[in-house]
């Protein structure tokens, strides 16, 4: 099963706190307590994505975090990378030549070819719809002209 990690879940539920209120300097403890998480998890989870530019801190009496810019224009890749660094889906999606087997693998090239569609997925949503601020993009289609079904696969 592919998923991303809590931290990432995290990190995202965090950035909505603050794309809540855009202009609005928030401390570390009334987001931990806005998100609903432990104030240890959410510092730890500041420090990541102040790194990849996604808040800004502020020091003093005063301070806290807000976003750094938009959240139309923060992207889920970019929470992803932040959190967990480039996305791949395998080790060959990142980097060539790292595989024992890569001179002889047939089936890089379509790894490749479905990290290439899970980032365009990734990218193609903002902080701003997870917010629910904007409305959703329509379904995708797949090659044959039929739209995509979501569906959840219960647990057994």
């Amino acid at each position: 099963m592919l998923r991303v990690t809590k931290l990432t879940d995290y990190a995202t539920v965090v950035l909505t706190v603050l794309a809540a209120r855009p202009e609005t300097v928030t401390s570390a403890a009334e987001l931990a307590e806005r998100s609903g998480l432990e104030p240890t998890t959410v510092s730890k989870l500041l420090k990541p994505l102040a790194q990849a530019g996604l808040v800004e801190g502020f020091r003093g009496a005063s301070g806290g975090y807000r976003l750094a810019r938009p959240a139309e224009m923060i992207s889920l890749v970019q929470i992803v990378e932040a959190m967990e660094g480039p996305l791949a889906m395998t080790e060959c999606s990142l980097h060539d030549g790292q595989c024992g087997i890569s001179s002889q693998c047939g089936v890089r090239t379509n790894w490749r070819r479905i990290n290439d569609v899970v980032a365009d997925a990734l990218r193609a949503v903002s902080l701003a719809q997870m917010l629910g601020e904007t409305p959703a993009s329509p379904p995708l289609s797949s090659p044959g002209g039929t739209k995509r079904i979501d569906a959840r696969l219960a647990r057994a």
